[in-house]
């Protein structure tokens, strides 16, 4: 299978992935290296990416669009939906002076082809798939011949209607906002794991009806149109906006998994895409609901994943393979430009003295390596600290200028998993919740009890693995904290001269490249 594939995903969460005889060599995004978040592509991310690139692609593919929204509008290629063939585009192409094919399937197919070419389950195995996001919210069947149904939708947009709670709330929120803030979504999730477990009372249910009826298609949830309801500019304090956004979060997927029940009923495993597939909780809820064989969701499963989904689609397409070889590291290296290291101790990495600096307090950028894909830091552009008190998940929130609520996540050795958490295997992309079982561990435990583990063997991640175990070694505990290494608004940081500035701005501790350790 000789196949070069040059993808790229336009709109929000830009990225381009190259895929080479079934292999993703890199998928890049327009946020990391300090992109706005949510960013588009620009010349500078196509110069880099095709600077990465093994000679002339075969295919450029193009994830389908629209530029317009609501009604859709101005699309770009196959445009936004559609699960199977039919709108399919293949026809010749000149790129770079060469005869090539354009290939673009729609996005809704990017998430589909996305999780299956990247899940452990076997080409021809039949699977079910949920693809639920800010416009898609539905059931589908992938057969042996990898033709796709459609089982059906519990209702559209799960992710607009889910994000626009916490804007109804918040009296910074502008009244007339167009739609919710990407960013609004991960928030809620936060903050619904301090409501009040319990079934909703009728206040609760008539709001959520209201929003969950909502036709997404036609426009988004409006803040405007809510201004009667007794949780408009309620405050995100307040403790009834908190249950409401639990029952939210449990309404959502409690529809969800009324219609899985009555159509799912074969036991298959199941795919899961789209940017709600980020929610932690319910990923969880997936996996022990019992109905499925198994649960895969991929580290990209948001819009970060389309380029490599819609590669994988064209590499189908054309070759009948569907499958491919990945790993969570496929970003650009670490660029070590010019910094200013005045006053900077700069001596040779030893992880028993990093072990020691993290339990004597300190906080630690730690590189390694190539960026992760997908919106997770899952250890080679993180913050670490040690995870034993709540002031540590009070200063990194302060080093990451947000709001207090907002959890810090563990990054453990699987070798500890067992003896800290209630789980369900290993969770190596930070996309399930554990209960934790230990109360040594505040700064990285909920206010539920739960944390979102990052579970992490010496194959997947051997400097980080090795970092782990000089921790247990000096305190007894093979976890840390881990959180992004980014700017505020911005994505993680992907070169030395930003992440001295940022480690001086932010009074980190010290700052781990590779093999070196900048001590501060």
């Amino acid at each position: 299978m000789a196949l070069k594939v040059l993808a790229y995903k336009p709109g929000h969460d830009g990225h381009i992935a190259w895929l080479e005889d079934g292999k993703l060599h890199y998928s890049i995004e327009r946020e990391k290296d300090s992109g706005p978040r949510f960013g588009s592509i620009n010349t500078d991310l196509w110069m880099r990416a095709l600077n990465l690139a093994d000679g002339v692609p075969d295919v450029l593919a193009v994830s389908g669009w629209a530029r317009q929204w609501r009604p859709l509008g101005d699309i770009v290629e196959a445009g936004y939906f559609g699960e199977n063939t039919d709108g399919i585009i293949d026809r010749p192409h000149r790129f770079l002076g060469h005869d090539t094919r354009l290939f673009s399937s729609s996005h809704e197919r990017s998430h589909l082809m996305g999780s299956y070419a990247m899940s452990p389950f076997a080409q021809g195995e039949e699977i079910y798939a949920l693809v639920w996001e800010g416009m898609i919210g539905a059931f589908y069947r992938f057969h042996a011949d990898l033709n796709i149904t459609r089982l059906g939708s519990p209702f559209d947009g799960p992710g607009h209607k889910y994000a626009s709670i916490y804007g109804l709330a918040d009296p910074l929120f502008p009244t007339d906002a167009p739609r919710p803030r990407h960013e609004d979504a991960g928030k809620l999730m936060a903050l619904a794991s301090y409501g009040e477990p319990r079934n909703a009372n009728p206040q609760e249910l008539e709001l959520i009806d209201r929003v969950l009826g909502w036709n997404s298609l036609q426009g988004a949830v409006r803040k405007d149109a809510y201004q009667d309801s007794p949780y408009f500019n309620i405050g995100l304090d307040s403790q009834a906006f908190r249950d409401l956004a639990w029952q939210m979060q449990t309404q959502i997927f409690k529809r969800f998994h009324t219609f899985a029940e009555a159509h799912m009923t074969e036991g298959l495993p199941l795919l899961i895409s789209g940017g709600c597939a980020l929610n932690c909780d319910w990923n969880s809820a997936w996996k022990t609901c019992g109905l499925f064989a198994d649960v895969f969701v991929p580290p990209c499963a948001n819009d970060s994943g389309s380029a490599i989904g819609t590669a994988a689609d064209a590499q189908w397409f054309y070759t009948g393979e569907a499958k491919i070889t990945w790993s969570t590291y496929s970003g650009e290296d670490f660029v070590m430009d010019h910094a200013d290291l005045a006053g900077i101790k700069v001596r040779r990495r030893d992880d028993t003295e990093i072990a020691g600096r993290l339990a004597d307090g300190d906080v630690i950028a730690w590189v390694q390596g190539r960026c992760e894909i997908g919106p997770r830091a899952l250890g080679n552009r993180s913050l670490l600290a040690a995870p034993f008190t709540s002031q540590m998940h009070q200063r990194l929130n302060k080093i990451k200028q947000r709001e207090a609520f907002r959890p810090i996540a563990p990054i453990c050795m699987a070798e500890e998993i067992d003896r800290l958490f209630e789980h369900h295997g290993e969770s190596p992309h930070m996309l399930f919740f554990q209960k934790v079982k230990t109360d040594a561990i505040k700064a990285v435990t909920h206010v539920d009890g739960s944390a979102r583990l990052q579970s992490v063997t010496a194959d997947e991640n051997p400097e980080a693995h090795a970092l782990l175990s000089a921790f247990r070694e000096r305190t007894g505990y093979g976890i840390l904290c881990n959180t992004s290494l980014n700017f505020k608004g911005l994505g993680f940081i992907n070169r030395l001269s930003d992440l001295i500035r940022y480690a001086r701005e932010h009074r980190l501790d010290g700052c781990v490249v590779g093999d070196d350790f900048y001590d501060l």
